[in-house]
């Protein structure tokens, strides 16, 4: 597995503390850094190459959303918070994960695992991506997807939803996730709006598997989706 360099940037010690266990336990992550403040991380960012942040929200000095719009060359963000609140800016931002503290170890390695594989898709120069969507025929009713050298067959109704990482798209089934070179406005075009529903910038999820409407989230089975401002109302008249 490919080494991930990564550092930690939050104000609280006992936070860093545990991270810091978490990472020494997952030997392709290499930690290069432990920063209390946003200063600190903008400095080492000058002299030391990143792949991964471990994101802290709310820090005195400068809160973490806007460290990170500051960065010119952003590298995969993992949010770790104690306030909910801002899971919906996270999310506008395109990081990897957002974990809510406290979080278990398991919940780390899932965050840990989603930009591995984006890292490895990167490495990989890009070879994966949509061979084939869907044509004229109405009676098609699956995706070819090429990843990590593979050509694999999607059915439409095991997609979950499909979620936008920068240049990638994630396909979540129940066997797993599936990361491919993509972009969601063209499968907004391709797929059967019959069967998705782009609820956000960064979603696209089978309506068949929104289950429960809370506040600005949508439940597809254990996931909460955030749905963005601007297509809640679809999102309600063709759902809720």
């Amino acid at each position: 597995m490919n080494e991930i360099s990564c550092i930690i940037v939050d104000d609280e010690e006992l936070a860093r503390t545990l991270l810091e266990n978490y990472i020494n336990r997952l030997p392709y992550l290499n930690l290069v850094g432990k920063c209390s403040n946003p200063i600190e991380a903008l400095e080492l960012l000058q002299n030391q190459s990143v792949d991964l942040i471990f994101l802290d929200i709310q820090m005195p000095e400068m809160i973490g959303t806007d460290f990170l719009k500051s960065l010119s060359h952003k590298p995969m963000i993992v949010f770790t918070t104690a306030y909910a609140e801002y899971a919906l800016e996270g999310f506008e931002l395109d990081v990897v994960d957002y974990l809510l503290k406290p979080f278990p170890f398991e919940r780390f390695l899932k965050a840990v695992n989603k930009a591995s594989d984006l890292s490895k898709l990167k490495n990989q120069g890009g070879s994966a991506s949509i061979i084939s969507s869907e044509d004229s025929s109405k009676e098609k009713n699956y995706i070819l997807v090429k990843s990590e050298h593979k050509v694999h067959r999607i059915s439409y109704n095991d997609i979950q939803y499909i979620q936008s990482m920068r240049e990638y798209v994630a396909y979540y089934t129940p066997k797993g996730r599936i990361l491919s070179l993509g972009s969601l406005k063209k499968l907004e075009v391709d797929l059967p709006q019959s069967q998705f529903l782009r609820i956000h910038k960064s979603y696209i999820i089978s309506k068949a598997k929104a289950s429960t409407l809370e506040g600005n989230m949508v439940h597809i089975g254990k996931e909460k989706i955030p749905i963005g401002a601007s297509y809640r109302e679809e999102v309600l008249k063709l759902l809720f």
